[in-house]
């Protein structure tokens, strides 16, 4: 029996370029909709988007930072923990240039009321937009003293809740990790990448 060379043609070259990306998400992510893998995970040179209809958390912190990515280059934050999260209708994508051309991952879960969860969640982000809300906000602590696990760095400024709501949250970041990120209904597919989470 003779195998066809899937690299003749511009569709099978296409197919073999997304194949490691699609094996390696659904493999990593499979394990996270089942609450088997801990998460920790940057896009290196590309900051991608996250969505949600609406984020619930508890243990809020927030304060500047700055994250690396795998080249070496050091990129402003502000970075947000919260210590434990439910998100729903999440969406999260990003768009990377290969030989190819433009190829987007775009992820989806927590639907029909059934959230995403995330345990001692850390997002290190560039842009935020929503409706938010807060139970017990200090604006104005050193960054060294905010009431989560994670902490910043002695004089710098920061504020933290012992409960954070976000609706219709639209987020830029460089980063995301938890302990342990739960996938509800968990759906990844390859996009142009004419088309993000917003």
């Amino acid at each position: 029996m003779r195998l066809s060379n899937p690299t003749r043609s511009r569709a099978g070259r296409i197919t073999l370029a997304t194949i490691p990306v699609v094996l390696a998400s659904t493999f990593l992510l499979g394990g996270v909709a089942q609450g088997a893998v801990p998460v920790s995970f940057a896009v290196s040179g590309s900051q991608f988007q996250i969505s949600a209809s609406k984020l619930e958390g508890t243990g809020f912190s927030q304060y500047a930072g700055v994250t690396q990515d795998t080249a070496g280059g050091s990129h402003n934050v502000a970075i947000a923990n919260i210590a434990s999260a439910q998100l729903y209708d999440l969406c999260q994508s990003v768009v990377s240039d290969t030989p190819l051309g433009k190829v987007g991952v775009m992820i989806t879960a927590g639907g029909g009321g059934n959230p995403a969860s995330a345990t001692d969640l850390q997002i290190g982000m560039t842009e935020l937009k929503g409706d938010s809300s807060f139970s017990n906000i200090r604006i104005g602590v050193d960054a060294s003293t905010v009431n989560t696990a994670a902490k910043g760095s002695a004089g710098d400024f920061a504020q933290d809740a012992d409960g954070v709501t976000i609706n219709n949250l639209q987020q830029t970041s460089w980063s995301t990790q938890a302990s342990v990120f739960t996938l509800t209904g968990m759906s990844l597919k390859l996009t142009d990448g004419s088309t993000g989470c917003f």
